[in-house]
């Protein structure tokens, strides 16, 4: 049966991206979970997956249009099972692309035709769908001009000096855009989640002596950090404690059937993104470790996955690299919960009836209140601590 492909969601704060190329051509076959086309938003350039065994019957959008989520980009013919219509996110619309449907071929660089007469000097021949195409894309006839080769401008060429103009952008516009979605999103989330906050305070010496032996007695590169410990432990916690792993949507809460955690990394350059360790609760330390670090060697270098960020199910974000002690951190719908960590802090404490310098860290909850209340909240904590205290558990 044929189904539509559609761009999906990656995140409360996208509304948009820009297809920037397809990696499939029509009569390819695709794997579930392998790339079709890249886009580009204000987070960098993200695979977009697909989610059949499928073949390639059509492409419907054009390299450099700007589409937004739920647009059809592409027909795909499953076989066997029926396949679901679209492949948007529950509660995500359809909508109608922003640039009108293209024949579906598989984009290729065009040449000037050998047979063009030269054009005046000084001066480029735009075709009409070249010139359609340099406005729909904000491109003007003068950048074109300082830009393009002598001859005539075709609608690849436009797409081609678009590109090329988004990838040289200016970091501090960059920044700035990013800036302004990431505060959109958040002002909404505040507007439209009752949050609650809670904290708990956990002793981290006997997580901090585990990861010194375990890592003791391995290679660098094989080596974990704290972060990821406290990682594992809110998927566990999260896998058992209902009420904090899944979505809000459609006015009900909707469980995840397994936990990918978001994990919040700090872009160069400014900006913040959160793609998911995906079945976090279920794989081991090593593991995580080895996808964690190639994630954020991924995302830093502004090439990302959609399956990231279409999938968590509950974030973990930190603060404890600059100093920071404590934060409360806002929920990133449609998930129901986040958690939050500061630096470990030498403090005193009581351990074992004696008055002692301890490692705490401060772990903090912002969770959806229409969900849970701060009793079931506090166990969800308390399991968290409980897992770092008995960290071979992990």
């Amino acid at each position: 049966m044929q189904v539509e492909f559609r761009l999906p969601s990656l995140g409360a704060d996208m509304e948009s991206a820009t297809l920037t190329q397809w990696l499939k051509k029509p009569g390819d076959s695709v794997r579930r979970g392998e790339a079709i086309a890249v886009v580009e938003t204000e987070k960098g350039l993200i695979d977009i997956e697909s989610y059949d065994d499928a073949a390639v019957t059509s492409l419907v959008v054009t390299p450099g249009a700007k589409i937004t989520v739920g647009t059809v980009m592409a027909h795909l013919t499953v076989e066997g099972a029926a396949a679901a219509p679209a492949h948007v996110p529950v509660g995500q619309p359809a909508a109608s692309a922003a640039a009108p449907p293209t024949p579906a071929a598989a984009p290729q660089p065009a040449a000037v035709p050998a047979a063009a007469a030269p054009p005046a000097a000084g001066r480029l021949r735009l075709s009409p769908a070249a010139r359609r195409r340099a406005h729909e894309l904000g491109l003007s006839p003068e950048v074109l001009e300082q830009q393009a080769d002598a001859g005539v401008v075709h609608v690849e060429d436009v797409e081609r000096l678009a590109a090329a103009a988004r990838a040289t952008a200016a970091p501090a516009e960059a920044r700035s855009a990013m800036r302004s979605v990431i505060g959109s999103a958040m002002a909404r989330a505040k507007r439209e989640i009752p949050h609650y906050y809670l904290g708990h305070t956990v002793d981290f010496g006997a997580a901090r002596a585990w990861l010194q032996r375990y890592n003791a007695a391995r290679p660098v590169q094989e080596r974990l950090v704290e972060g990821l410990l406290v990682t594992k432990a809110v998927a566990l916690a999260a896998a058992h404690v209902e009420g904090f792993n899944g979505y809000f949507r459609d006015g009900r809460f909707e469980r995840a059937g397994a936990v990918h955690v978001g994990t919040a990394i700090a872009l160069r350059g400014g900006g913040l993104v959160a793609p998911a360790l995906l079945d976090a609760d279920r794989k081991d330390l090593r593991t995580l470790m080895h996808e964690f670090s190639n994630l954020v060697a991924r995302v830093r270098a502004g090439h990302m996955r959609s399956s990231e960020f279409a999938a968590a199910t509950i974030t973990v974000t930190s603060l404890g690299e600059d100093g920071v002690e404590t934060l409360y951190p806002i929920i990133n719908p449609p998930q129901v919960a986040i958690v939050g960590t500061g630096r470990v802090a030498e403090r005193p404490w009581v351990y074992q009836g004696v008055v002692s310098i301890r490692p705490l860290l401060a772990v903090t909850l912002a969770a959806d209140h229409r969900v849970t209340d701060g009793r079931i909240g506090s166990r969800f904590l308390q399991a968290i601590a409980e897992l770092l205290a008995a960290p071979e558990r992990l």
